[in-house]
């Protein structure tokens, strides 16, 4: 289930084939936020951002073109987060 919320801040996770990193983009942005060197740090810094921008859905496209399950990120101080059920 993913969340459409406009206060919601979704990003998504891929690799640039240029650069060989791994690029972090908010959803609807023009721009990259940030790259990182590997995966793990890129969705680490992806779940970080969304956190700190109200929460929202954060997906990694892999390297296979495929996304993988998105992970429900709840904001830093919402009292009543929603519950993902497959994380």
């Amino acid at each position: 289930m993913l969340l459409k919320h406009r206060h919601m801040a979704s990003y998504t996770v891929s690799k640039n084939k240029k650069t060989k990193e791994w690029d972090v983009k908010r959803d609807r942005a023009k721009r990259i936020s940030t790259s990182a060197s590997t995966q793990k740090e890129a969705e680490k810094l992806a779940k970080q951002f969304s956190a700190n921008n109200g929460g929202g859905e954060v997906r990694v496209k892999g390297r296979n073109g495929k996304y993988r399950d998105p992970d429900t990120v709840k904001p830093g101080n919402d009292p009543n987060p929603p519950r993902d059920k497959k994380h």
